[in-house]
């Protein structure tokens, strides 16, 4: 039997928060002003993400324990009803994944969480004292189009023949052709053009059974 495929975004779409800024935050207020502009207008598909990721992590350099400490700040601002939404959907048959351009090692933790077995993310990597070494580069949600090639492996990897994304930013929005649905997620960020270009545009994740059931996703 071929597979229903469900992946979400984690940053504003399951937390409330985006890691990368609120890494900023830790860096002072001109810090943090630069950071989240750059993280928005990557967001709303003004900037390629190429043009501003490994800058934002050079500006920053996190700590080891700063990124541990993003984990722990996922699960605290969690979205409401994003437990009971995920538990529903596996309970009918969807496999569920993460996929984002944040932070792998930050996002381990809200998945484990959330019940969720898969992310693809970006690792960071550290020297042994914890200080910042940079990021693993192979991973391809630092860069624009990441997330479809991500679409494209998971499809193959699970057999789905029906697959979804949830997430709030541009970068989900790109990956329509790959994924058979882009639902665009509005309850932390309402980004204009992923409003207009989704397919479908909810405010909690709690929207989704109905939702998937009503295309076709037999609930």
């Amino acid at each position: 039997m071929a597979a229903r495929l469900l992946l979400f975004d984690c940053d504003s779409t399951l937390s409330a928060i985006e890691g990368i800024d609120e890494l900023g935050r830790l860096r002072g207020p001109e810090v943090f002003r630069e950071v989240e502009e750059m993280t928005t207008a990557a967001m709303e598909g003004g900037t390629p993400m190429e043009a501003i990721f490994a800058r934002r992590l050079d500006m920053i350099c996190p700590t080891k324990s700063e990124l541990e400490a993003i984990g722990r700040q996922y699960i605290d601002t969690v979205e409401p009803t994003a437990l009971a939404t995920i538990d529903a959907l596996k309970n009918a048959g969807w496999q569920i994944a993460i996929v984002s351009g944040g932070f792998t090692q930050a996002i381990l933790p809200l998945a484990d969480f959330l019940g969720i077995d898969r992310v693809e993310a970006v690792e960071l990597k550290f020297h042994h004292d914890g200080t910042y070494a940079g990021f693993n580069e192979a991973c391809p949600t630092s860069r624009t189009k990441g997330k479809n090639a991500v679409v494209r492996q998971l499809r193959e990897e699970t057999n789905a023949d029906f697959v979804i994304l949830v997430g709030d930013g541009a970068s989900d929005l790109e990956v329509k052709g790959d994924a058979d649905m882009v639902i665009g997620f509005g309850r932390y960020a309402v980004r204009p053009k992923v409003k207009a270009g989704a397919d479908a545009f909810i405010m909690s994740l709690a929207e989704l059974p109905e939702l998937v059931a009503a295309r076709g996703g037999g609930f």
